[in-house]
């Protein structure tokens, strides 16, 4: 982890944790389900990932890394007052889906660019942020994301009683 601070290897190391936790977690659930061990890890580590990201400043000032962890926590926030305080009604349980996930793919557009701007060693993939190749890997993982959304969606309105707690698995 080469040209890293301490916080910086810190808040990678934190950032895999919640992706693993969150992949884990669409691979169990096909979703997030913020009351599950995995949920509860993923939304501790995202947290954290968003909090930490504020004292790195490797390209200067206050920019899109930061309003990227601002955007997160702001979808945290409305994922888990939808789903604790039920305000939307029977929407509360997609509103909450769909802002889980969003934030998933918030962790993967600074993943996949910081990691391609960095490696292989030498040769990076990826020239840098703005490199337009990797402008289109971020709209094919948004892409992706829609399609999941979509795939999420359809499962919730499959059940007849749709619950923030209850797993895809069981449906």
């Amino acid at each position: 982890m080469s040209g890293l601070t301490p916080l910086g290897i810190f808040h990678t190391v934190i950032s895999l944790v919640a992706v693993g936790a969150g992949l884990a977690a669409f691979v169990r659930d096909r979703r997030i389900v913020p009351e599950s061990p995995l949920g509860r890890v993923y939304f501790w580590t995202t947290v954290i990932t968003c909090v930490t990201a504020f004292g790195i400043f490797q390209h200067g000032g206050f920019g899109k890394p930061h309003a990227l962890a601002v955007l997160t926590l702001m979808a945290l926030a409305v994922a888990e007052v939808s789903q604790r305080t039920r305000w939307l009604g029977r929407a509360s349980v997609y509103v909450a889906t769909v802002a889980y996930s969003a934030t998933f793919l918030f962790h993967m557009i600074p993943a996949v660019t910081e990691t391609f701007t960095r490696l292989p060693v030498g040769a990076p993939l990826f020239a840098n942020a703005d490199d337009p190749a990797l402008q289109k890997v971020t709209l094919a993982m948004l892409l992706i994301f829609l399609a999941g959304v979509a795939l999420q969606v359809r499962r919730l309105r499959a059940t007849r009683h749709p619950t923030a707690a209850a797993p895809f698995s069981a449906i």
